[in-house]
């Protein structure tokens, strides 16, 4: 059990924060990307998604999405959904105004840079507190965590392996990064995602349906 706890967030904990989504609304499998848009990992990640007929929702930084705006624009023009992950990777666990101007200002750059407000919202480092719900609700937004944590961002694909073998369900919502930490392996973690998916019977849905 203490060894689940690093990839699966315990259900007692879960239920501190009722009005955040932990899981997939439908029994289907939702794959997340934190942290980019970046040149390294992006293209890549469009590419296994397309190749297997996935959407996913992608988790944008704000100075991200200002640096590689055609890479923001690809995400959204390939069907994936799109959503704040503060201006610049900020922990947000102070309930003040910097907080909530870091969150408001990530929705402005998406919408200036792909005409879209985001209606989701991921804390960045997965730090939620008490307050982060009404932070994230005054900000019109509804908060999404994960029930599967793959630490991609370790660039070890035995540690991906791991998790998803183990503790893989058919309503996860899986954590990846579109980050350089992951870049080396994103790829093949994909691939080894959708191949055991499969092998337990389970589907891959769509944002909109897993989050609704």
């Amino acid at each position: 059990m203490k060894n689940k706890i690093k990839y699966v967030p315990p259900k007692l904990f879960q239920k501190l924060f009722p009005k955040t989504i932990w899981e997939s609304e439908v029994n289907k499998i939702l794959l997340t990307f934190d942290d980019g848009p970046n040149p390294k990992s992006t293209p890549i990640i469009l590419s296994k998604l397309k190749e297997n007929s996935i959407k996913a929702i992608f988790f944008c930084v704000g100075e991200n999405m200002e640096r590689y705006p055609e890479l923001a624009k690809q995400i959204v023009d390939e069907g994936h959904m799109i959503g704040n992950h503060t201006q610049s990777h900020t922990n947000i666990n102070f309930f003040n105004k910097e907080a909530s101007s870091n969150i408001a200002r990530c929705s402005e750059i998406m919408k200036g840079c792909v005409g879209i407000d985001p209606n989701y919202f991921r804390p960045p480092h997965g730090r939620i507190g008490l307050r982060t719900e009404k932070l994230v609700e005054q900000n019109g937004l509804k908060n999404v965590m994960w029930s599967l944590l793959t630490y991609d961002y370790k660039n070890d694909i035995n540690i991906v392996k791991f998790a998803v073998e183990n503790y893989l369900e058919n309503n996860s919502i899986i954590v990846l990064h579109d980050s350089d930490k992951s870049s080396e392996i994103i790829g093949e973690s994909i691939t080894l995602i959708v191949e055991k998916i499969k092998e337990n019977g389970y589907e891959i849905g769509e944002p909109a349906e897993c989050l609704k």
